[in-house]
């Protein structure tokens, strides 16, 4: 085993006195050693219960003849981030996340690995590392809180947001907002709709790094401490048969990933995460490739933030093997840590709920959940959850209104300077420029709450949050901190959006941007520590927001 040359030998004797003060005995330097990567805090509700997680995970270890060896990662709650210089922390994440498991795994000569993880930049973080590793290894995602109940009406973190627009107009007192905000969030979990850290979750079992039932199986949930523990056992025998993610992981798989994510109307993170993670797997993908097979698959469910229902009623569809079942003209056969392929998965599935997962044939929308932007606002791409578009958007003229910042944007927004036909420009807010491309759930939210949902775009170079819907669109590249042309862009132009045709452009010729850009002054917000070299590393969004 991997381990042995801190176990064996005349050389190990420190490493084993050192492990004798953990508590170790003579019978354990037998046995696998496996590290559990745990981003358990008292912070983030998501987070807040792995650590009863992590101890099934562990008796599954023990029980299979393994040792347990936890760990911690950091993790940041996007809502409580959102809105303020939190934010640009987060994306920041995912890389910390991943090198934590990393130089964890790889300083502690594990044999393998198991990530305990929730929430949105800690799933993909902990993938990465895997990856990279390519050690033994599976992902045990937490699972999502329960929906709110609010006088009969299910409410959800979403409309927290959107009732702070609907004060904001009038339509609604500051009693209702509390009432909204006391409700929306009532269990230990992720946030309870087809937000980032749910999305991901799914997708990691489509890519076959959990096992079966894990990605829509909720926190509150027994069957995921059953998960839990299985894990630990599976994690054994995956070191004992030598199986590696990049045995699971192809490009098979990632194929399976977009698809899954274009069938469910998953977040527009997903277009930064699964470009990131397939270059760690060796299989890089690009945002073409999504664009290619939203074209292919059809929309067949209806969860927050574009429909009415929740990861409970997905779980009670049949979760992820009934997607897979319903898709299985559409995939392409691969590994799992289960020790099925894909395919037997798909195939031993049934559907249990055919309006929350319609059939094929009936969708909710014809083409997947993300679109993605060309033009001369976005030469080498934008992207937009268009499952979450009104009809009445999909095809939009306005006046553009630009902000160097969010925050500009918002106080724009809440004071009533944004109306109908305006489209917000929010530009510096990109990997580099941010840095840290933070999430904007704030201003789209506002809008919405301010009945401009279907009447107001917005398009910037930063991202936005899982649960935004409307006319948002986000990952603009070139960033404007790159001189992209965005940064050209300025009060009255008009920009067409089409999104049936895949065009994002401004009403000027080559020549005025390029005579624009040259006139611009680049806005620059002084950076310290984890953002300065964050900000020489990184790529632009179209990239995954990948550090090179």
């Amino acid at each position: 085993m991997r381990s042995d040359v801190i176990k064996h030998g005349v050389d190990a004797a420190p490493a084993r006195s050192l492990f004798r003060a953990d508590g170790l005995t003579d019978e354990d330097f037998d046995k696998p050693f496996i590290g559990i990567a745990n981003s358990w805090n008292e912070v983030v509700p998501g987070h807040i219960h792995l650590n009863k997680v992590v101890e099934a995970v562990k008796e599954g270890i023990r029980e299979a003849g393994g040792v347990p060896f936890v760990f911690g990662t950091p993790a940041v709650c996007d809502g409580i981030a959102m809105g303020h210089k939190g934010m640009r922390y987060s994306l920041i994440s995912r890389e910390v996340i991943s090198d934590c498991c990393e130089v964890m795994v790889e300083g502690h000569a594990m044999d393998g690995w198991v990530g305990v993880s929730n929430c949105d930049k800690v799933t993909p973080g902990m993938l990465m590392a895997a990856g990279r590793m390519n050690l033994p290894a599976l992902i045990v995602t937490g699972g999502a809180m329960e929906a709110g109940n609010l006088n009969g009406k299910v409410v959800d973190f979403q409309d927290v947001f959107e009732a702070i627009g609907q004060v904001q107009v009038g339509s609604a007192d500051e009693a209702y907002l509390k009432s909204v905000e006391c409700a929306a969030c009532p269990s230990a979990g992720s946030c309870s709709g087809l937000f980032t850290a749910n999305t991901m979750a799914c997708l990691t079992e489509t890519l076959g790094m959990s096992l079966t039932g894990c990605g829509t199986s909720l926190a509150v949930d027994e069957k995921k401490l059953r998960i839990a523990k299985e894990s630990g056992k599976r994690i054994v025998e995956m070191v004992r048969q030598g199986i590696t993610p990049r045995s699971i992981v192809t490009e098979h798989s990632i194929h399976n990933a977009i698809a899954v994510d274009m069938a469910i109307g998953g977040s527009t993170n997903t277009a930064l995460h699964i470009p990131a993670i397939s270059k760690e797997f060796g299989c890089p993908v690009s945002l073409d490739k999504f664009d290619e097979i939203s074209r292919d698959i059809p929309h067949i469910t209806s969860l927050r933030p574009a429909g009415q229902y929740h990861i409970r009623d997905l779980d009670n569809a049949g979760g992820v093997p009934a997607i897979l079942n319903r898709l299985r003209s559409h995939l392409e056969d691969a590994n799992t840590v289960n020790g099925k392929t894909v395919m037997q998965i798909a195939d031993e599935a049934k559907v249990l709920d055919e309006e929350v997962l319609r059939p094929l044939d009936n969708p909710y929308h014809q083409q997947g959940g993300i679109a993605i932007l060309k033009g001369n606002i976005a030469p080498l791409g934008s992207v937009i959850k268009q499952a979450a578009v009104s009809p009445k958007m999909m095809v939009f003229s306005g006046t553009a209104k630009c902000f160097n910042s969010e925050a500009d944007a918002i106080e724009a927004i809440k004071t009533g300077k944004i109306v109908s036909g305006d489209v917000v420009v929010i530009r510096y807010e990109g990997p580099k420029g941010a840095p840290g491309m933070p999430e904007m759930l704030a201003p789209t939210s506002i809008i919405q709450g301010r009945g401009l949902g279907e009447s107001v775009a917005l398009i910037t170079d930063g991202r936005f949050s899982g649960a935004t819907r409307g006319g948002a669109i986000g990952h603009v590249s070139p960033e404007a901190y790159e001189r992209g042309p965005i940064a050209a862009l300025q009060d009255g132009d008009i920009i067409d959006i089409d999104i049936p045709n895949r065009k994002l452009n401004v009403r000027l010729s080559d020549e005025e941007i390029k005579a624009r850009l040259e006139k611009v002054e680049i806005v620059e917000r002084p950076v310290t520590g984890v953002q300065k070299k964050y900000r020489k590393l990184v790529t632009n969004g179209v990239n995954g927001a990948y550090l090179e």
